[in-house]
């Protein structure tokens, strides 16, 4: 089968004859679809076609995003509506909008550039980390259904964002976090410069009035330090102290504190060492250290805020007359009848009450194939409703709906989580007892030998054992092993994987989007009549060419659409080419339409659709999801480790027993809901096992909540990746194999890290407390200490081979379906 032209503006396959063309930067370019040549068109006519020369990826399919009908728009103009995301100033108003379809930086040039060449737009402005667009505009001049028709018209859909309390308090405290970084940063290089200039070791020649200059500008600058950057450390040992629950807080408050004061006693008596310096390192390295441990908690909370796109913004409420209204999902009510168009999402949990149609479950139970529906079937809020238009009568809303439910499992399961840093706290805690009841009989002992030098030996005992180094072990080895593991493909989100992976025994796989690719792809085509494969497979593109069944878009888009085109839910379609009468989907439908008996299936292994027309079948066209390359090697490097490998998947078909067979599992099955995946997990730890769980969607949220590891393949619903341990970036197994073996080494360097800290700290005890440890051999050892625990950390950077040719995965080319 010839390789198809790539569309210019999404690089999908452009089917034979496409006649979807348009003249870009002085060629004429060939699309795949209209929506592609309308948005090259429009880009073009604003005079920014130069965004095709800069851009670093393909664009989004129009056809993948979610589509928004015009009176669906229209109420965005309601008052009443943008109350809630929009702020009015004079005759401008401003908001944030959330643009999906961003597929790299040129994308935040190209809508910048269009919206600001709007009239009426004052101020347009993309962030590219989080896809949030802040546009400052004048509404009685652009009312906002137009901006956001604008979006659209250059292949990217809008929508407001309104963050949940949580994910925006996190938010707010990392930006804090930053700006107390930054400062604390800042302020210690000059701190440093300011202190070492008095250091007699230094040999310069200062006069007593410069010293006492030098002196005070350290103490001014450690100030903000101490009283702006360190007020988390005093709040956190006040609240140890009062709940008796010793941490790091009180020892580094202690350091802090303690130092802070000796220096400003050293700068008013213009004698002893300036501890200033010390207290800028203690709270450069411990502040990174909680900011990234911050992070980590900010994207975990904003897992369930990505349900939000599961669900539409509005929807046709049916009138006692059966007039459809279309209203906001806010405004529906239990007991309301909605019209459910094909194409459309459903908006709440309710029973079917009028139609038939197939329903696109794929986002919450992982079956790849929609399932046919009926009257008196129940239909859940966030699927997709593919073929036949649907009365729905609303039997649950908000945290009564399904997709609540799954929120509610995955927040049960997380609550459990275990953390690396735990390790370190508990090691501080004892080591903290020792110390501070060491440095109580250590200055009362000194008060009895040498009261001028009691304070001083207590202070140089606490600074040096201060368990700076304690608590960098974990973040910084963490941080090494994320960039390390980046390399490879696996984004780490959460350090217990590092722990972890080395006492897994067991793996539960997911199977759609995880060992096989996803979406279904025509396999082959087996000529039953005079036709050959070619001229069947382009009648059966042209009656699939309108359908927004996942089965039609296995075939592309065709060059011609067929007339008079009919879909029976759950059956197939019938339409006519050329004058010929045409039908395809199940056998016995097709051979109804010729009036004979169907030819048996040739085999169970696939999608098997017939084509025929009014005298007979034509030809057998096999669809399947197709199995990705590397699953194998993945699979046989689990049996190698000796884990005991498990299939747990919502698909019901027998593909789950296919895959099973092919790679060898230990246990499959097929056909479970989240609850029953969860399940599943549960009585395999309740057998003292530790589960890694790979997967993908939101029906593996739970499972992959409270499983000990959890990895996410980088296709994977944004609700998944945020609740998964891992990321796989790449969507390449085999690149997992080798990223076990990097987090397994990590795993021994944080180990390494935190027995070197405790050691340190041990040794350094008994010098400090006989008054062999000067103030300034204290800081000295202390910052040598925490360096070589970063240095350690580093050896992290070498990495071994990529695996395969070090390409991403891609598909295989042939008449391939649009990525869902």
């Amino acid at each position: 089968m010839a390789t198809p032209t790539p569309c210019y503006h999404c690089s999908l396959p452009v089917p034979a004859g496409s006649s979807h063309r348009a003249v870009v930067l002085d060629q004429t370019r060939v699309f795949c679809c209209p929506g592609c040549q309308a948005v090259a068109e429009a880009i073009v006519q604003g005079g920014l076609q130069s965004y095709y020369l800069h851009r670093s990826d393909a664009s989004t399919n129009p056809g993948a995003l979610p589509q928004a009908l015009g009176e669906e728009l229209s109420l965005y103009d309601r008052k009443d509506v943008q109350e809630p995301f929009v702020e009015h100033e004079g005759e401008y108003a401003s908001t944030a909008l959330m643009i999906e379809g961003i597929s790299c930086a040129a994308c935040g040039w190209l809508i910048e550039r269009h919206l600001r060449g709007l009239d009426g737009v004052a101020e347009a402005s993309l962030n590219l980390s989080n896809h949030r667009l802040r546009v400052r505009w004048s509404d009685a001049q652009l009312p906002l259904s137009e901006l956001l028709a604008e979006l659209r018209r250059i292949g990217y859909a809008a929508h407001p964002y309104q963050a949940d309390q949580a994910a925006e308090r996190l938010a707010r405290e990392n930006r804090r976090s930053m700006r107390q970084l930054g400062v604390t940063g800042l302020l210690w290089m000059q701190v440093m410069m300011a202190t070492m200039a008095t250091w007699p070791e230094f040999n310069i020649d200062l006069s007593p009035g410069m010293a006492t200059i030098l002196r005070w500008t350290a103490l001014l600058l450690t100030t903000p330090i101490v009283f702006y950057c360190c007020t988390d450390f005093f709040k956190g040992a006040l609240r140890d102290l009062r709940t008796r629950h010793l941490t790091m807080d009180v020892s580094v408050s202690l350091a802090i504190g303690g130092a802070y004061l000796a220096g400003i006693w050293s700068t008013i008596t213009g004698t002893g060492e300036l501890y200033f310096d010390a207290v800028g390192m203690f709270a450069l390295f411990l502040l990174a250290g909680r900011f990234l441990e911050r992070r980590a908690r900010e994207r975990t909370a904003a897992a369930t805020a990505q349900l939000v796109n599961l669900l539409p913004a509005s929807c046709l409420r049916l009138t006692s007359d059966d007039q459809a209204d279309r209203i906001l999902l806010s405004d529906l009510r239990v007991g309301d009848r909605v019209l459910v168009q094909p194409g459309a999402l459903i908006p709440a949990d309710g029973l079917i009450v009028s139609g038939q149609s197939s329903i696109d479950e794929s986002v919450l139970t992982g079956e790849y194939l929609p399932q046919a529906r009926r009257i008196g079937d129940p239909v859940t809020a966030g699927t997709l409703n593919v073929e036949g238009a649907l009365v729905v009568q609303v039997e649950a809303l908000g945290d009564d709906t399904r997709l609540s439910a799954i929120v509610r499992l995955l927040e049960r399961a997380q609550s459990d989580k275990p953390r690396l840093a735990e390790l370190a706290d508990r090691v501080a805690q004892w080591f903290l007892l020792i110390v501070l009841a060491t440095a109580v009989v250590v200055g009362v002992i000194w008060w009895q030998i040498d009261p001028a030098r009691a304070f001083w030996i207590v202070l140089a005992l606490l600074v040096a054992t201060c368990p700076c180094a304690l608590s960098l072990a974990t973040p910084t080895a963490l941080t090494t092993a994320t960039g390390t593991l980046h390399k490879l493909g696996l984004l780490l989100t959460r350090g217990h994987v590092l722990e972890g992976l080395n006492h897994i025994d067991t793996v539960i796989f997911d199977k759609t989007g995880t060992l096989t690719e996803g979406r279904l792809t025509l396999i082959d085509v087996q000529p039953l009549g005079s036709l050959d494969a070619s001229a069947c497979l382009e009648l059966a593109a042209a009656l699939e060419n309108r359908s927004e069944h996942p089965i039609a878009k296995a075939f592309g888009r065709a060059p011609q659409a067929a007339d008079s085109v009919e879909s029976v839910p759950g059956l197939g379609l019938q339409g006519s080419v050329g004058g010929r009468v045409l039908r395809i989907g199940q056998p016995a439908f097709v051979a109804a339409g010729y009036g004979g008996q169907a030819p048996n299936i040739p085999a169970d292994h696939g999608q098997w659709l017939l084509l025929g027309d009014a005298f007979g079948p034509l030809a057998w066209l096999v669809l399947d999801d197709r199995l990705r390359h590397d699953a194998p090697g993945l699979l046989e490097a689990c049996r190698k480790r000796g884990w005991q490998t498990v299939l747990l998947s919502g698909d019901s078909s027998p593909m789950v027993g296919d895959i099973a067979r092919q790679l060898h599992f230990d246990t499959a099955q097929g056909g479970l809901t989240p609850a029953d995946k969860l399940t599943q997990l549960q009585a395999l730890q309740a057998e003292g096992r530790r589960v890694l769980m790979i997967g993908d969607g939101v029906n593996d949220v739970p499972v992959m909540a409270a499983a000990d590891i959890s990895v996410a393949m980088g296709s994977a619903t944004d609700l998944a990746k945020t609740s998964a341990d891992a990321v796989l970036l790449s969507n390449r197994l085999d690149g997992l194999v080798q990223a076990f073996d990097v987090a397994h080494r990590s795993r021994r360097i944080i180990i390494e890290n935190l027995a070197w800290a405790s050691l340190y700290n041990g040794l350094i005890l008994p010098f400090a407390a006989i008054g062999w440890v000067t103030p300034m051999w204290a800081a000295l050892g202390m910052s040598a200490s925490s360096l070589l625990v970063v240095l350690n950390a580093l050896r992290l950077t070498r990495t071994p081979a990529t695996a395969g040719n070090g390409q991403p995965d891609t598909p295989g080319v042939g008449w391939s379906a649009t990525p869902h």
